[in-house]
């Protein structure tokens, strides 16, 4: 009898098929070239892509606050977490490929008739043993689905891990703005109330008018205003800024440093393709893709017998002196098959038809998302170079005639109308100026991102080969 189970096993091993469907990544139409890196600069003023893409600013305190918030972020934790889960379901649904064995042990004690009656006791050990013939590739079909969902989970918390390292150094470089600006207000304020003092002098000796001095009332506390908004703006970002960093808002702060003294680096663009295997957006949108293929392979498989092999043996004794004496085992093989089941595996077949298709739309989708996204940041770091541009020219043009206009107010050439709107011109010029800096630095961030920011904490081994 063993050696008949063995012959219609090997003979089940060897003609033993897959019912899931080859795969194969959906043919896309890819550009070429992206058109915003068509007048980019030459490949010796920009910056690969690649993991640490943050150090490119040489800020020693960024450094550290991205590496607070990889070691610290609960968010990111927790993704850590879902993929430790999702291995754990795949190890779970691959154990089906394997035998299964289990010993256990019996004691039993009976006694007959009334008082003076007779006891009989038995004890027996045992073994059984059970596998399942993965003759259509059900079960492993089953296990490399789990597979590729713990593998896109993965990719999932590498998404984590680039988000949060973009919203770090997006938000550190707000808050440096923020303390810019702050500065900014009030000097200006300051300025302003210098000018008050002027003119509250000039009042008192007949030289100014009274009207005069309530337009630059006026204006002070205009100044004086944007302050605490700018200040509440500040500690918001530093709030957002130490939660990100896995720490709690109280007693955190960022010392502030020279925004125009951080290097605006240039991610050097690479082709379109390129972004299929450097997204770990995209290449967890095709492990899903995977999964759902090999899905539609279980639901094939599940139409098909199947063939279960069990085997127990062991000793029984109703004595212990001869209990090894009195061995026994058994073996057998048994093929079921589905007759009629109301639909059921028909629905699952349909039903993981769908998810397949679906997640091929989903696939393409999340791929042309990110080639518009690159586009997007290609765009808006060049146009944001040239504002940049602009926006210090007319600086500096406020700021000295800011100063010409005090000067010649003094002088008494112009009226103190030129000098206000003088005041005014250059704080909003000088204020707009450091947002523009900022909106080239955050578009920088946005670049390294939408390539995909070169964070590789999954391996690129397929678990499924």
């Amino acid at each position: 009898m063993v050696r008949r189970i063995a012959v219609y096993v090997a003979a089940a091993l060897l003609a033993g098929c897959s019912m899931t469907p080859a795969y194969h990544r959906p043919s896309m139409s890819m550009p070429g070239t992206f058109d915003g890196a068509i007048d980019t600069a030459s490949l010796d003023s920009t910056v690969p892509v690649r993991s640490g893409w943050w150090r490119a600013y040489h800020d020693p305190a960024l450094d550290a606050l991205v590496a607070a918030s990889l070691a610290h972020n609960y968010s990111l934790a927790s993704a850590i977490a879902a993929v430790e889960q999702a291995r754990g379901t795949a190890e779970k649904a691959g154990a089906a490929q394997y035998p299964s064995l289990g010993i256990g042990a019996a004691f039993d004690r009976a006694h007959q008739g009334g008082h003076g009656g007779s006891n009989t006791r038995s004890q027996s050990l045992f073994a059984e043993a059970s596998y399942e013939i993965d003759f259509w590739g059900l079960n492993s079909a089953t296990a490399n689905s789990a597979a590729m969902l713990a593998r896109a989970s993965g990719f999932d918390r590498d998404t984590v891990a680039l988000t949060l390292t973009a919203s770090v150094v997006d938000t550190y470089f707000e808050v440096q703005s923020l303390q810019r600006r702050l500065v900014i207000a009030r000097s200006i304020a300051h300025d302003a109330e210098r000018v008050l003092q002027l003119l509250l002098a000039q009042q008192s000796a007949g030289v100014a008018t009274e009207l005069q001095v309530q337009q630059q009332r006026n204006a002070l506390a205009t100044f004086q205003a944007a302050v605490p908004s700018l200040q509440q703006q500040l500690e918001i970002a530093q709030h957002a800024l130490a939660v990100l960093a896995g720490s709690a808002p109280e007693q955190f702060a960022v010392q502030e440093v020279d925004l125009n003294g951080i290097p605006i680096p240039q991610a050097r663009p690479d082709l379109p393709s390129k972004l299929l295997d450097a997204r770990p957006d995209i290449r967890a949108q095709e492990a899903q893709m995977q999964a759902a293929n090999f899905d539609v392979g279980a639901a094939r498989a599940a139409f098909l017998p199947n063939i279960v092999l069990t085997a127990d043996g062991g000793w029984k004794s109703k004595s212990l002196s001869n209990f090894l004496a009195s061995p026994f085992a058994s073996l057998a093989a048994s093929l079921a098959a589905p007759v009629f089941d109301g639909g059921a595996l028909r629905g699952q077949l349909h039903a993981a038809r769908g998810a397949a298709a679906k997640s091929v739309a989903d696939y393409q989708q999340t791929v042309i998302s990110a080639l518009q996204d690159v586009e997007d940041s290609l765009t808006i770091a060049r146009q944001q170079a040239l504002t940049e541009s602009s926006d210090r020219a007319a600086a500096d043009a406020a700021a000295k005639a800011a100063t010409l206009a005090e000067a010649q107010y003094r002088s008494g050439t112009v009226d103190f109308l030129t000098v206000l709107d003088a005041q005014r011109t250059r704080y909003q010029a000088e204020d707009t100026l450091v947002q523009a800096r900022l909106a080239r630095l955050q578009a920088s961030v946005s670049l390294f991102r939408a390539f995909g920011g070169g964070v590789e904490l999954t391996a690129s081994s397929n678990p499924s080969s």
